[in-house]
């Protein structure tokens, strides 16, 4: 599956031949055919498994520190994107003529977006946030951020006027301000 990745990356669905991807793996074309049935199957495995990787940093169950937990978890979650940018550019260059691509870029930003509306609710739950604002928005504003950072940085620099180990204090920074968030209990004496 990483030689597929390799491949895919550097050449795009049509060039990841499963010849060049056997050849890249060092195994008989044959068996890949023998494990995944078809390279769209491969390659849609391997794009999965991928964007599920390195995601290790979970939100808290019960918030207690929303500015530090964000801020760890956008760290991760940006550093993650900064590694598979190639990969997800690829795959957003892909999606009109290989549709299947759609299901492989959306699994992980799926579960990122449900773990992360899940938290902002909690906080919400625990009166930490206000709770008229609109958990999902924000989760999706903060995505946003931390997405367009990581595909956009290199080739817009000069939009960014803060370093990428400033960028997730920022985001986290607006985005509790944006849910009227509420220092933690300890913070609050």
């Amino acid at each position: 599956m990483e030689a597929a990745l390799r491949v895919f990356e550097e050449a795009g669905s049509r060039g990841a031949t499963t010849r060049r991807i056997a050849a890249e793996a060092g195994v008989n074309e044959i068996t890949l055919f023998r494990h995944f049935g078809s390279k769209g199957a491969l390659l849609s495995e391997a794009i999965l498994a991928e964007a599920q990787r390195g995601l290790d940093y979970q939100l808290p169950e019960v918030p207690e520190d929303p500015a530090a937990e964000l801020t760890a978890w956008c760290r991760e979650h940006l550093a993650h994107l900064r590694r598979n940018s190639g990969m997800i550019r690829t795959c957003m260059g892909e999606m009109e003529q290989a549709p299947e691509m759609r299901a492989c870029a959306q699994a992980g930003p799926q579960r990122v977006a449900e773990e992360l509306t899940g938290y902002l609710q909690r906080l919400q739950g625990r009166g930490m946030a206000d709770p008229g604002v609109d958990a999902s928005a924000a989760a999706a504003m903060l995505m946003g951020a931390l997405f367009t950072d990581a595909m956009g940085r290199e080739m817009m620099p000069e939009r960014y006027a803060y370093s990428p180990e400033e960028a997730p204090v920022k985001y986290v920074t607006l985005l509790l301000r944006g849910i009227g968030a509420t220092p933690p209990p300890a913070s609050r004496t």
